[in-house]
C-alpha cells in the first residue's frame, strides 16, 4: 500500500469515539494510515472503492498470519492525506477508491449507494499533493 494517512493528532471525545475496534481477517496485511471499508458484522477491510461506507483510518499495522482478529481505527482527527484532484479549504471530502487518496465528495454522498464523507479539507491542495484533513466517521 502507498500513501498511507499520516496522524497529525487526534480529537478526544471522552466517549470512546476517537479510536475503535473492528474485526479483521487474521491473514490480512493492512499498513497503519490505511483506509479502511467498513462491511457487515463491524468488519475493517484495506479494499476501498466508491461508493463502500469507510469504517476509518487504521491506528497500527497488521501482519498478515499475525494471529489478530482486531484492529485499532481512527473514527476522528487530523490526518496529512493525499489529494486526488483540486481540494479547496473546506470542502467535503471522501475515499477515492484507489492508494488512499481523497477525492472532492458532493454533499452528504455521490448518489453511491453507501459512499460517505471522510471529512473536510482544512486547507487546498492540487493534485497528489498532500492535505491536512479533519477526519470525522
Amino acid at each position: 500500500m502507498a500513501n498511507e494517512a499520516v496522524k497529525l493528532y487526534d480529537e478526544s471525545s471522552g466517549h470512546g469515539g476517537v479510536i475503535q475496534d473492528y474485526t479483521v481477517g487474521n491473514l490480512d496485511a493492512i499498513e497503519k494510515g490505511a483506509l479502511l471499508s467498513l462491511q457487515d458484522g463491524r468488519i475493517a477491510s484495506g479494499t476501498v472503492a466508491i461508493g463502500v461506507p469507510l469504517a476509518g483510518i487504521a491506528a497500527r499495522e497488521k501482519v498478515s498470519g499475525d494471529g489478530r482478529t482486531q484492529l485499532a481505527v481512527y473514527k476522528k482527527g487530523y490526518f496529512d492525506m493525499i489529494a486526488s484532484g483540486v481540494i479547496t479549504f473546506g470542502s467535503p471530502v471522501k475515499a477515492a477508491g484507489h492508494s488512499n487518496y481523497v477525492i472532492v465528495a458532493a454533499t452528504g454522498t455521490d448518489g453511491s449507494s453507501g459512499s460517505q464523507i471522510l471529512g473536510y479539507a482544512e486547507d487546498t491542495s492540487a493534485a497528489d499533493e498532500t492535505i491536512c484533513i479533519r477526519v470525522n466517521l
